[in-house]
């Protein structure tokens, strides 16, 4: 049973990002490289921000502001790093572009775009699982669950699976979001993914309150709704834009 339990789990942080992976970006080999090389450049990044954090832990229970400076200065950071991550995007697009000038082929579509803004959202999102969670679910398949005193109702594996979930959604499609932002140069698109972002980390502090799980989880839950939402209108926005263009000419 315990076996079942953990792998359980761990389809509970994993498995939509799974589906994902098999349903659309398996099916192109680029996109498989950019998942790779992005789950790559989000894990170093997290490991170069978790070393310079390490000289500051660990943290005094009973005080809370250095877990918002924390958090605060960790989502500047990563949201930084995402602009460098889209800068070498847009350098490898031009690439690509010219190579398909070169050899008259069409230039990359807007789905195409969209596509591998996805795999390298999907790449951040399983770096952020790997990191945070997956190590935590491991004990999972062991001879018994766990609870912490703060959080007596829900497992613990079960709450950081959800919680792996719920980043997994928000940094998959808030690159999708950030990507459209800064191509276009939208203001909303570009500050939508830190705010987001932002108040998601801040929502996992609700955790270290007796009971705050039962609060926290759901909150995190719906902030992972509201960027699919989000993504989904940019989404069907751009695309109606690129076919009244389109149909125009």
């Amino acid at each position: 049973m315990t076996a079942a339990a953990g792998l359980g789990y761990v389809l509970i942080a994993l498995g939509p990002a799974f589906s994902l992976f098999v349903s659309v970006i398996a099916k192109k080999p680029f996109l498989i490289l950019t998942l790779l090389s992005s789950t790559l450049f989000w894990l170093v990044s997290l490991i170069v921000l978790s070393a310079a954090w390490r000289g500051f832990l660990p943290v005094k229970s009973a005080v809370w502001w250095p877990y918002v400076l924390l958090i605060l200065t960790s989502v500047g950071f990563q949201e930084g790093v995402r602009l460098v991550f889209w800068k070498l995007y847009k350098r490898l697009e031009d690439m690509l572009d010219a190579f398909a000038d070169r050899v008259s082929k069409p230039r990359l579509y807007l789905t195409d775009k969209m596509l591998i803004a996805l795999a390298g959202g999907l790449g951040h999102g399983l770096a952020h699982a790997v990191f945070f969670c997956l190590s935590l679910l491991t004990p999972a398949f062991g001879p018994a669950t766990f609870y912490v005193d703060r959080c007596s109702h829900i497992p613990f594996f079960l709450v950081s699976a959800i919680m792996s979930l719920g980043f997994v959604i928000i940094h998959t499609f808030s690159m999708v979001i950030a990507f459209n932002g800064y191509a276009e140069g939208r203001k909303s698109d570009q500050a939508v993914v830190p705010v987001v972002h932002s108040i998601a980390a801040i929502m996992t502090l609700i955790n270290l309150a007796p009971g705050g799980c039962v609060v926290g989880v759901p909150l995190l839950c719906f902030m992972a709704a509201v960027t699919l939402h989000y993504c989904w209108q940019m989404v069907w926005r751009r695309l109606t834009e690129h076919r009244n263009i389109q149909t125009n000419n």
